[in-house]
């Protein structure tokens, strides 16, 4: 075997009982343990445990001169190292150590340094409305588990899911080092996360943040789903960039999920004066895509470059990590001749059938004010379609949507201009988290990433009824955080909670009419002009001689009075409508 296809070949043998791959290298060795573990297996109420462990299993490791590092990722967790030969088989022996017996001294140590490392972390949007508050859409949210976690909760988890049964092994270099002891608790192999969706039809959109065009779409796991990733790429550069001068950034990213489908990401940037360009481009270049516009050159293009990395130096390296990550999905790993003549039997026409498959499961983030039904989108719900029938509580300010406490669960409804009543609804039973601060105020997270805050102080809701909620809901997905700065009020819409959670809003405030907008106007000029000779008055009308101050009370009395029902009808207008 020449020196190329030995580097680019993967083996399949066994270490210590663990299943090894292993790829011929030259240099420093290089290693990594994956685990069939990560955030999609956790629950809301408990997100953050795997990643707790993965910071609890490396502490021990100090600070030694070769690289090593951790990374836990939404269905498996990965331990990698570089370094000599005795460097790497003392890492993965110590991290196994550790998992075996995680040094609880430093749980709570650990637990501010995750939180330290999340206030600078942006959670993406798009699993959130694409999978809910459950499973695959974890990663939209905080860490919240990590404050409640005891150590014998984070012990069960590191003896349940960091086993012997549940890893895989990958090395690359000279041969496997030599004597090494990889001892773990045994168990079996985890299956991979259920998929779970928030999305009654697709494709669907969402409006969200002031910068570009983001989509995601769920394909089946293809080498020609690979080079339609590349193809959108060169597509969306061309028509956004060197043609339109719309963007700076363009890219696309294909993701395998391990259980035979793959992720296709695209986004695009774009300045607020160009989203609408942006916007109407990207979704040009899907749709010439989707009806089989694709040029021979893209595809031979794409297919070159993916080539390269499969017969290059150190190919077999770089696809390790990938490959422990399909032998724990059940996918055993495959030659470079097989993964070479499937990337080289792709056609255009293949293509097309991606492109298509692509726009059936898409989901369209574009930029807040904006939307995608025009292109065929629908709206990506942020409302239930049912309220919960019990006692209903009005806002102390009247205006925000009314909340109601029932026996099967909470709502907030809102009245929309057309008549109709908009609800927010989370039931017990789907109740994915509860946050629980000591002022009383409680957050209600279902598992379709619905969100009903029960504040008690805005909505005057009793300590009897409060209790009844907390009885209600399942112990297990309570969250109980720290004390808060300021309580929340009652939120018409929020697309990101106070405290950064992500959060599908609640009822939204209806577009402003052509009708309102003129109400607004005038009131509010009514408005300004009576503040300014109330505040005249006010300030020098006791000056007077002429007259005395019981009448300068009685007058500026008045016109304050008048004032407020001047501004009333431009202040409903505000707070029940936003703007087009």
């Amino acid at each position: 075997m020449n020196p190329q296809a030995q580097q680019a070949t993967v083996h399949l043998t066994e270490a210590d009982g663990i299943p090894t791959l292993f790829a011929y290298a030259t240099g420093p060795m290089r290693a990594g343990l994956v685990f069939r573990v990560g955030v999609a297996d956790e629950t809301l109420a408990r997100a953050g445990v795997t990643h707790l462990v993965e910071h609890l299993a490396l502490h021990r490791q100090g600070l030694p001169d070769y690289h090593f590092n951790g990374a836990t990722k939404a269905a498996f967790t990965h331990f990698h190292v570089e370094g000599a030969e005795h460097e790497v088989a003392a890492y993965l022996q110590g991290v196994c150590a550790s998992l075996t017996d995680l040094p609880m001294d430093r749980l709570e140590t650990e637990k501010e340094i995750l939180r330290t490392e999340e206030s600078r972390r942006e959670d993406p949007q798009l699993p959130l409305w694409r999978y809910g508050a459950q499973g695959y859409g974890l990663v939209s949210y905080p860490e919240w588990g990590v404050l409640g976690l005891r150590p014998d909760d984070v012990r069960h988890w590191a003896h349940t899911r960091f086993t012997q049964g549940n890893a895989v092994l990958w090395v690359a270099g000279e041969r496997l080092p030599a004597g090494l002891s990889l001892k773990l608790p045994a168990g079996e192999r985890r299956p991979m996360p259920a998929v779970t969706s928030a999305l009654p039809a697709t494709p669907a959109y969402f409006s969200a943040g002031r910068g570009g065009v983001l989509l995601d779409s769920v394909v089946s796991d293809t080498a020609a789903a690979r080079l339609y990733a590349g193809v959108l790429e060169r597509e969306l550069s061309r028509a956004l960039r060197q043609e339109g001068g719309y963007s700076y950034t363009a890219a696309t990213d294909h993701t395998s999920r391990r259980d035979g489908f793959a992720l296709v990401t695209a986004f695009a940037d774009a300045l607020p004066a160009k989203q609408d360009a942006v916007l109407g481009g990207f979704v040009d270049v899907l749709a010439a895509l989707q009806a089989g516009r694709i040029a021979q050159s893209d595809l031979e293009a794409v297919r070159t470059r993916a080539d390269g990395r499969l017969t290059g130096p150190d190919a077999g390296v770089r696809r390790l990590p990938g490959a422990a990550e399909d032998l724990l999905a059940g996918r055993p790993p495959r030659t470079p001749d097989e993964l070479r003549s499937e990337l080289w039997a792709v056609t255009a026409g293949q293509l097309h059938a991606v492109a298509g498959e692509a726009a059936r499961t898409a989901l369209l983030q574009v930029p807040a004010g904006h939307s995608a039904d025009w292109a065929g989108y629908s709206a990506a719900p942020t409302s239930s379609p049912y309220a919960v029938t019990g006692r209903r509580f009005a806002s102390a300010g009247g205006a925000a949507p009314a909340l109601v406490i029932g026996e099967e669960g909470v709502s907030l409804t809102a009245a929309t201009t057309d008549g109709t009543q908009e609800a927010a609804t989370v039931l017990y039973r789907s109740c994915a988290a509860v946050l629980s601060w000591p002022d009383g105020g409680r957050r209600l997270i279902g598992t379709d990433g619905i969100t009903v805050d029960v504040e008690p102080g805005p909505y005057g809701v009793d300590a009897h009824t409060m209790a009844a909620v907390d009885v209600a809901v399942p112990p297990a997905a309570v969250v109980r955080l720290p004390p808060r700065q300021q309580p929340s009020g009652p939120r018409p819409a929020a697309a990101r909670a106070g405290d950064g959670s992500p959060a599908r809003p609640a009822p939204a405030a209806a577009r402003r009419t052509g009708r309102q907008t003129a109400t607004l106007v005038v009131f509010g000029l009514l408005g300004a002009l009576f503040a300014f000779l109330a505040l005249a008055v006010t300030v020098f009308g006791g000056d007077d001689p002429e007259t005395s101050t019981g009448e300068w009370i009685a007058i500026a009395g008045f016109l304050w009075g008048v004032t407020a029902l001047v501004a009333w009808p431009a202040v409903r207008v505000l707070r029940r409508t936003r703007a087009s």
